[in-house]
């Protein structure tokens, strides 16, 4: 018999490869074993392209071996319907698969449902929680599909006194290279990186991947302005023609004529800019919740990355919008109290007022610790590692 966890661990493995390349689908990862001996795996490798259980059944067929009677274990349920391609329900009986393994429902209306189909065609087919890299693979795409939001990871680099920059607002660089270097493989493969107009103004940031061989997404750059006090001249606006970049401000300053000539000038520029209410649960931001709802409505957006500093972050962290992060601890103590820490702008008069998350992972990273938390539960941006 094999061992349902390790052969679910290796099919999470192999489907954390399609991360960057296959949203707004899941990343999807199967293997069919017989016996405990593996026959084939596959995953999901590009949007539109062969899903996982098709892409492991053919690796069944290129080894020479046949799939009958075997077990096949996959990260989500099987698809029962037809999209850009046929369902993995046909392609499992067709094969005359015995037995499905699968971690995480499909919560599409359309797709979900497969386990119901192939149950009925007689196929033992049950859902299995032995593995949490298995069951948390396709967590964007399920949170993205509930609630109509996409999946939001905090990053920061912080002192060992949890600072995130002096007192002067000096932060350059607290982080060491090789944490950088995977900051910017990770803006290489989200759909759109987050940040303040406090950010925006003090650092005057590109927010995009620079440095690697590959970018498997150009990451749309969005800043949250809303006084639509964005510079001209600053490189978020001058390069908007090479990277897409959107600002969200005030809704209501999309129609006065004290905004029309800066609107004018930063859509000839090439920034989108776009409007919505403000919210007082957001503590004198714009209503964020609907902020990225927009991003997914107008962009079909998956995840994004914030890179903002500690007023933003508060905001988003309050309104219980971020759902993984990404901490990089240096090896540094300021003990200075008036330190900027990561986020601020909460009440929190006891422990239980705090946000609690999940340690997922930890990990050098050269002389920094890498740390991966998530809200619920489930599997890592950082798991390919």
């Amino acid at each position: 018999m094999c061992d349902e966890g390790l052969m679910l661990d290796l099919a999470a493995r192999v489907g954390w490869r399609g991360h960057g390349l296959v949203e707004p689908n899941p990343m999807v990862g199967a293997v069919i074993a017989r016996d405990g001996v593996v026959l084939g795996v596959g995953h999901h490798r590009r949007f539109g392209g062969l899903h996982a259980e098709r892409e492991a059944l053919a690796d069944c067929r290129r080894r020479g071996l046949d799939a009958r009677g075997a077990t096949v274990y996959c990260t989500l349920e099987p698809c029962r319907h037809t999209g850009k391609q046929p369902p993995c329900t046909e392609a499992l009986l067709e094969a005359g698969i015995a037995r499905v393994v699968y971690a995480c429902p499909d919560p599409g209306e359309a797709s979900g449902g497969g386990a119901r189909v192939l149950r009925e065609a007689g196929i033992e087919t049950r859902l299995s929680v032995a593995s949490a890299a298995a069951s948390g693979l396709a967590a964007p795409f399920v949170h993205r599909v509930r609630t109509g939001l996409p999946w939001v990871i905090a990053k920061w680099a912080q002192t060992i006194d949890g600072r995130i920059a002096t007192r002067t607002g000096e932060s350059q660089w607290i982080s060491g290279a090789r944490s950088r270097e995977r900051v910017h493989r990770l803006r290489g493969r989200v759909d759109a990186v987050l940040a303040g107009i406090g950010t925006v103004l003090a650092d005057d940031p590109m927010l995009n991947a620079r440095g690697l061989r590959s970018v498997r997404r150009v990451a749309r750059r969005v800043v949250i302005d809303g006084d639509l006090d964005i510079p001209l001249d600053s490189r978020l606006v001058m390069t908007a023609r090479e990277v897409p970049t959107t600002v969200i401000c005030a809704r209501e300053l999309l129609h006065v004529r004290l905004t029309e000539e800066k609107r004018q000038r930063l859509a000839v520029a090439g920034v989108e800019v776009l409007g919505v209410l403000g919210g007082a649960a957001t503590a004198g931001w714009l209503d964020l919740a609907s902020a990225l709802r927009l991003l997914v409505e107008r962009h079909d957006v998956t995840s994004v990355l914030v890179e903002s500093g500690p007023g933003l972050l508060g905001s988003l962290m309050e309104a219980d919008l971020v759902q993984e992060m990404v901490v990089y601890v240096a090896p540094l103590l300021l003990g200075d109290e008036l330190a900027r820490s990561a986020a601020t702008g909460r009440v929190a008069a006891s422990l239980s007022s705090g946000v609690r998350f999940q340690l997922l992972r930890n990990r050098r990273v050269g002389d920094d610790v890498e740390l991966v938390y998530r809200r619920h539960g489930g599997w890592t941006t950082g798991a390919e590692g």
